[in-house]
């Protein structure tokens, strides 16, 4: 069975101001470098230089890069800056695949396992990146958040960084063997702390669907995390901070309105809209009508309210594998030309509709933050200490703050959400068709439904939400068996409850290594229940010369774990688990 929840306010725990200190004392040592973004564009920070861009009405466009190694992705940033300058076009920003490992603290990088990410340490590390085009370069993920956040936050600044996250994974993101939550909080907030000592403004970047936002069912709760993440920053710690969001806004209004509340609650430029990357699950030419819907969206938004965010084309191959330089070009151009074609459909767009919705995402943000600082008083959290309130947060999880505080609670019917997220609305449509599908297969023969215990191995969860609400609806008894869970307590987990099914999702590249493990905990403890794997079943090889992850599927089979490309291909281990129940056939 899962744990129980820990303690709110944890006496180990440093005081916040403390923290900043540390961190602002640091800035003695560790001042901005200089790249060549800033020397290019002449500006002391991508702050400054949004600053202008949204005054002269251009809007910004960003690429993301996915090769594992670091020459290839500097090449690729030259190659690709070229190829937008031959066209009078340009990319304002980068960001490129760091790799999961880096949340380590330096010393425990080298025997962790390696995701599809590339790994920088030292400052020179970062300089070959910043130092590869004259565009502004963000890091991303893994920075922030994690317990090497401090070493990470160093040294991208000494290389002439001015975009740093992703605040949004403290919340959420657990490493393999990692636990002191303690530890990463002080790393955190230390690393805020020498952020805000600098003289430029540095963005401290949050993507929320990475936070809590991507894991509440209401969209307004999500506006009340970007307002406690604003205060946290700017209020008790006195840095810059800057959010983006898109990956699971699938419908334009929802997405424009997004965009509407958050311009209203922040002064500070927004880094990027993210691209809504779950709406790509066909062929190329089908993925460019997704790419169209919601890149016509935010640029309309961002037409509106020029709240400084850079649009992201991400290439129509994403959902196949990680895109080559040409596949990102063409996505880049395809952009560029939409933002010509925009102005003629602004009439076209219901504005008054977005508007309202702002208002209601605005209003029931402000009644979120209010409500959770307050409840959070109430438990005894120092809310004025930014290291408290943090892992407070944190360590509350989003399902459980959301029941306390979202309007929901508040609601005559309770659990019901203000403004229904998009990617909930849309998984559970999934989930619920499939379980009428399959409901009464499953309970052909009058048996016992087969319980299932389902963990993650990383922080995504949707894969998960969408498995156990089908398995649920389905009749099947589910067990949670953790997110960002470690094998062996998974597999613990599983015995405990007698699961008859183990199922794993899996997104970061990591899936072979850990269906190899589960497989071996499961044979050494004596079960016999299967080991199911879905999500994303690649990875980099280790003599691969590419960089590029490959499908794994049938190395993850050999191990004899079973690869789940969808809910039907798990039906069969069920129907087989299932006593007395029908056949696959």
């Amino acid at each position: 069975m899962a744990p129980p929840p820990a303690p709110l306010v944890d006496p180990r725990l440093r005081p916040g101001r403390e923290l900043v200190a540390d961190g602002r004392a640091m800035a003695g040592d560790w001042r901005l470098g200089r790249c060549l973004f800033l020397t290019a564009q002449g500006v002391p920070s991508e702050a400054a230089y949004k600053r202008r861009s949204a005054a002269e009405g251009r809007i910004m466009r960003h690429a993301h890069i996915g090769f594992r190694s670091v020459g290839r992705t500097v090449d690729a940033m030259a190659e690709l800056t070229d190829a937008m300058a031959r066209r009078g076009e340009r990319i304002d920003r980068f960001g490129v695949t760091l790799d999961w490992t880096m949340g380590y603290p330096v010393d425990r990088r080298a025997g962790a396992v390696r995701g599809t990410g590339i790994v920088l340490t030292e400052p020179d590390d970062f300089a070959r990146i910043t130092n590869a085009s004259p565009s502004a370069c963000h890091f991303g993920d893994f920075m922030l958040g994690l317990p090497g956040a401090l070493e990470n936050t160093r040294a991208a600044i000494a290389a002439g960084a001015t975009a740093i996250g992703n605040l949004g994974q403290y919340f959420t993101f657990r490493l393999p063997h990692w636990d002191d939550d303690v530890a990463t909080t002080e790393a955190t907030v230390t690393a805020i702390g020498l952020i805000a000592a600098q003289e430029a403004d540095i963005l401290v970047h949050s993507n929320l669907d990475d936070g809590f936002a991507g894991l509440f069912v209401d969209m307004a709760s999500a506006v009340g995390m970007v307002i406690i993440e604003k205060h946290i920053v700017e209020d008790l710690i006195g840095a810059n901070a800057s959010f983006c969001f898109g990956h699971h806004f699938s419908h334009p209004l929802s997405r424009a309105a997004f965009q509407t509340a958050v311009a209203r609650l922040t002064d500070t430029p927004g880094t990027m809209i993210f691209g809504n990357t779950v709406a790509y699950r066909s062929d190329a030419a089908a993925n460019y009508a997704s790419l169209a819907s919601y890149l016509l969206a935010d640029i309309l938004a961002l037409m509106r309210h020029p709240s400084g965010h850079a649009i992201n084309p991400v290439p129509v191959t994403e959902n196949e594998r990680i895109p080559d330089v040409d596949e990102i070009r063409d996505a880049q151009l395809f952009a560029a030309r939409l933002c010509e074609h925009a102005s003629v459909h602004a009439a076209t767009t219901d504005v008054e509709a977005i508007e309202a919705l702002a208002n209601t995402l605005v209003a029931g943000g402000q009644a979120f933050a209010m409500r959770a600082l307050q409840g959070l008083a109430e438990r005894g959290v120092d809310i004025a200490d930014p290291a408290a309130l943090m892992l407070a947060i944190r360590r509350m999880g989003p399902k459980r703050m959301e029941a306390l505080f979202g309007a929901g609670a508040q609601a005559a019917a309770r659990g019901s959400p203000l403004v229904p997220a998009d990617w909930a609305e849309e998984l559970n449509h999934m989930a619920d068709d499939w379980a009428g599908a399959h409901r009464a297969q499953l309970a052909a023969g009058g048996g016992r439904a087969p319980k299932v215990i389902v963990g993650t191995t990383d922080v995504h969860e949707h894969g998960a939400y969408l498995v156990r609400r089908a398995l649920e609806g389905a009749g099947v008894e589910v067990v949670d068996g953790g997110v960002a869970v470690d094998a062996d307590v998974l597999v613990a987990r599983a015995r405990e409850s007698g699961a008859d099914v183990i199922a794993i999702s899996t997104y970061n590249g990591i899936g072979l290594a850990y269906a190899r493990e589960v497989i071996g905990l499961v044979a050494a403890s004596g079960m016999t229940s299967p080991v199911v794997i879905g999500g994303k079943l690649n990875g980099i090889p280790d003599e691969s010369n590419s960089g590029l992850p490959l499908d794994l599927t049938e190395e993850i089979r050999a191990t004899g774990a079973i690869p789940c490309a969808d809910l039907d291909d798990m039906l069969p281990v069920l129907l087989e688990r299932t006593p007395q129940g029908a056949s696959a056939d």
